[in-house]
C-alpha cells in the first residue's frame, strides 16, 4: 500500500536528520563524505513509494521535491527566477498502445510484427495518432558524415522523403587500412541513436527502423523494450518551430529484422557486409510498411532542480563550476519475471544525486574563507533517461552565462563495488581539465585509464554531452576496473551481470551490501576536480583539434 505524500515528507525529514549523522568512511583517504548521508539519499530516491521517479509523474515530482529541500536546508540559493531552485522544462510525453502491430507487406508476402517483442516505437509528432503507410528504404548505417568522406544517402533527396528508414545501430567498423575510422573501437555520435533520428528527420524521412543488437547497441533487447515502452518525452516543440521530427521512431529486434529483409528476398547478414563500405548505396526493400500507432499524449513541466554556493572571490564569482546528476528514471512500467513494475533507478542515478548533494553539503558547510573562488552551480537534471532533455534544456536556457560556465562534472551511475586503483574520466582527453585529473590522480596514488568500454560511446550518453556542444570542457567520472582486492576481470564480470540483468529493469535496487567506500572515494575525487577548477587562474579550454574546440560559448 502507497503511503500518502505527508508520509513520505516525514521520510524527507529523517534523511536530512541523518546528513548531521557523520561516519568514519572505510576508504585510505579520509573525506567529509558521509556515508550515512549517501545511503539515507539512495534510500529515499529508490524507494517504491517513489514509484520509480518518472519524468512527469507524481514520483519524480517528489524525487525533485526532496532533492530542491536539501539544497535548501544547506543555505543555497536557488538558481531560477526569484530564487527558485526549479527550472520547468516544458515537455510532451507519448505513451504508445502496446497492442500496435507493424505491418509489412512485399512480393514474398506479409508479416506482422507484434509490439515489445518483436519491435517497439514511438511518434515524434507529439499526437496521439499517426498513421504511416510508406516504402521502406535501407540505408546501411544512416550516417552522413563529410569528415570521415562517408555518406549512406547516396542518390537524390525524393530516395529518404516521405519513407520509412530501415538502418544499423552504431558506427561503421574500423578496417586493417582504416583503424581508427569512426574511432576505431570508440563510439561516435554518428553511431547513437538520437543521431540517427535526427538525421532521418532530416532527410524529410516519416520513420526509421533501429536494427538491434546486444553487441551493437551496448545492452540487450530487454533495455531497449523497457526504455521505449513506456512514456517517452521531447521537449515541447512552440509554434513557429521548424526543427523537423519523424512520425515514427522505431527499434526492431535482430530476429524481426531478419524476418522482414527474407520478405524483400534479402539477406539482412549480407545487407550489413554491403553496409560496412563507403561504397554502399542504398537499397530499395519493396516492401511497405504500415503502422497505425495511437497513443496517450501529456503535456507536462518536470523540473531541473538547480542550486547556487557563491564563490569567495569578488573576480571569479561571477564565474561557475557544475556539478551534474539526473533525477529521473522511468517510473512504473511493464511487470519484470518477478512481477515488479517500479523502475527504482537505485544505482542509475540516485547514487549520482547522492553523490552530488554530498558535495554540495561539504563545499556549504566550508568557513568562507575556505569556500572555492568561483562559484558552484548543482544542476539535478530531469528528463536523462529520455535524451538528455533536461541538460538540453539547460544548456539552451542556461540559468548563469554559458561564456561563464568553467566546466561541468558529471556523475551518473556511482561506484557501489568498492575502492579502486584507477578512475576513468569520460572527456577530460579533450580539454585542459585532463592536466586538472592528472595532478589529482597522482596526489592520491591513483591511475587514468582509458575508457575500458569505448564502443559503448559513454562520452554521448550522458547530461555532461549537451554543455560540451555548447562549449563547456566536460567530464563524467566513472571508476576503473582496478579494485582493490579484487582480479581486473571481476570488474568487467559485474559491468556484464549489471547490464545484461539490471540495467534500466526493476531489480535496480538498492542493496544492503553495497560498499560505499566505492562511492566515498568517487565523489571525493569529484570534489576534488571541481575545487581545483574553481581556484584555477582561467577556466579550462577544449584541445584546439577537438571536435568541441570551435564551438562558440553563449
Amino acid at each position: 500500500m502507497r503511503k500518502p505524500i505527508s508520509a513520505i515528507l516525514v521520510i524527507i525529514g529523517l534523511a536530512t536528520a541523518l546528513m548531521s549523522q557523520r561516519v568514519t568512511p572505510r576508504t585510505s583517504l579520509p573525506s567529509a563524505i558521509s556515508e550515512n548521508a549517501l545511503r539515507a539519499h539512495i534510500k529515499f530516491l529508490s524507494d517504491d513509494r517513489v514509484e520509480g521517479r518518472g519524468t512527469g509523474a507524481r514520483g519524480g515530482e517528489l524525487a525533485a521535491l526532496y532533492v530542491a529541500e536539501q539544497f535548501e536546508a544547506m543555505g543555497l540559493k536557488g538558481a531560477a527566477p526569484k530564487g527558485s531552485f526549479w527550472q520547468p522544462v516544458s515537455l510532451v510525453g507519448v505513451k504508445a498502445d502496446p497492442k500496435t502491430e507493424l505491418r509489412v507487406k512485399g512480393s514474398n508476402g506479409a508479416e506482422s510484427f507484434k509490439f515489445a517483442d518483436d519491435f517497439v516505437a514511438f511518434t515524434g509528432a507529439q499526437t496521439d495518432q499517426v498513421n504511416v503507410n510508406a516504402d521502406l528504404v535501407f540505408v546501411g548505417y544512416g550516417i552522413d558524415a563529410p569528415e570521415q568522406k562517408w555518406n549512406d544517402y547516396k542518390g537524390p533527396a525524393e530516395d529518404y522523403r516521405g519513407k520509412i528508414l530501415v538502418m544499423l545501430v552504431n558506427d561503421p567498423p574500423a578496417t586493417k587500412e582504416e583503424p581508427d575510422l569512426f574511432g576505431g573501437r570508440r563510439l561516435t555520435y554518428y553511431g547513437r541513436w538520437t543521431y540517427k533520428y535526427e538525421e532521418a528527420a532530416r532527410r524529410g524521412a516519416v520513420g526509421a527502423i533501429l536494427l538491434h543488437t546486444s553487441e551493437s547497441a551496448g545492452y540487450p533487447w530487454s533495455v531497449v523494450r523497457t526504455s521505449n515502452g513506456s512514456w517517452r518525452f521531447d521537449i515541447a516543440r512552440t509554434a513557429g518551430d521548424k526543427t523537423p521530427y519523424l512520425q515514427v521512431r522505431s527499434w526492431m529486434t535482430d530476429e524481426s529484422a531478419h524476418r522482414m529483409m527474407r520478405l524483400a528476398g534479402l539477406n539482412l547478414d549480407e545487407l550489413r557486409r554491403q553496409a560496412a563500405s563507403r561504397d554502399f548505396r542504398p537499397v530499395k526493400l519493396n516492401l511497405t510498411g504500415s503502422l497505425n500507432l495511437n497513443s496517450e499524449v501529456k503535456r507536462v513541466e518536470a523540473p531541473n532542480v538547480v542550486a547556487i554556493l557563491p564563490g569567495r572571490d569578488p573576480k571569479l564569482r561571477e564565474e561557475y563550476v557544475v556539478y551534474s546528476a539526473h533525477w529521473d528514471h522511468f517510473g512504473i512500467g511493464a511487470p519484470d519475471k518477478n512481477g515488479d513494475t517500479i523502475y527504482n533507478g537505485a544505482l542509475d542515478n540516485a547514487t549520482g544525486v547522492a553523490s552530488v548533494l554530498e558535495i554540495a553539503r561539504v563545499l556549504s558547510g566550508l568557513p568562507l574563507a575556505e569556500r572555492p573562488r568561483r562559484s558552484m552551480l548543482f544542476l539535478i537534471t530531469t528528463g536523462e533517461e529520455q535524451g538528455l532533455i533536461g541538460s538540453e534544456w539547460y544548456s539552451l536556457h542556461p540559468l548563469v552565462p554559458i561564456n561563464k560556465t568553467a566546466a561541468d562534472i558529471n556523475l551518473d551511475s556511482m561506484n557501489i563495488l568498492g575502492p579502486t586503483r584507477d578512475f576513468v574520466p569520460l572527456g577530460a582527453e579533450r580539454s585542459s581539465l585532463k592536466t586538472i585529473v592528472d595532478a589529482i590522480a597522482r596526489e592520491r596514488g591513483l591511475r587514468i585509464s582509458p575508457d575500458p568500454r569505448p564502443e559503448q560511446g559513454s562520452f554521448y550518453r550522458s547530461d555532461h554531452f549537451p554543455f560540451a556542444k555548447v562549449g563547456v570542457p566536460s567530464i563524467s567520472l566513472k571508476e576503473g576496473n582496478d579494485y582493490i582486492g579484487h582480479t581486473k576481470e571481476w570488474g568487467e564480470k559485474k559491468f556484464k551481470e549489471y547490464n545484461e540483468a539490471h540495467y534500466h529493469q526493476p531489480s535496480d535496487e538498492f542493496r544492503d551490501d553495497w560498499d560505499f567506500r566505492g562511492m566515498i572515494q568517487e565523489a571525493d575525487f569529484a570534489m576534488a576536480i571541481g575545487r581545483r577548477v574553481a581556484d584555477a587562474p582561467g577556466m579550462p579550454k577544449f584541445n584546439a583539434n577537438d571536435e568541441f574546440a570551435k564551438t562558440r560559448r553563449q
